[in-house]
């Protein structure tokens, strides 16, 4: 099993930052991609960035250019730096973790919220 455990939510004012971790541990004995996803009331959710053990980077049209996720690979450690944050980026901001070796299983975090006031 693997545990991913967020921080760093919380409630800001549009064009203010915020910055996201997600530490993982127990079972990581593959190469793995992590990622964030959110999920607006309402809404699906859907991929925000995702990074691979190679550090190769992949981002929502919505959010280029504003966040940037970046990867520790010896503390087992994702962060999304979210910058000139707008209203419609507040969701509950999930981590998550799939081996690249074995498709269809992913772990999640718990969630943490962002709200963005405007």
């Amino acid at each position: 099993q693997v545990q991913l455990v967020e921080s760093g939510g919380g409630l800001v004012q549009a064009g203010g930052s915020l910055r996201l971790s997600c530490a993982a541990s127990g079972s990581i004995f593959s190469i793995f991609t992590m990622g964030w996803y959110r999920q607006a009331p309402g809404k699906q959710r859907e991929l925000v960035a995702d990074i691979s053990s190679g550090l190769s980077t992949n981002y929502a049209d919505s959010v280029k250019g504003r966040f940037t996720i970046s990867r520790d690979n010896a503390k087992n450690t994702v962060y999304l730096q979210m910058n000139s944050l707008k209203a419609e980026d507040t969701a509950v901001y999930y981590c998550e973790l799939h081996f690249i070796h074995i498709p269809g299983e992913h772990y999640w975090g718990q969630g943490t919220q962002v709200t963005v006031s405007s």
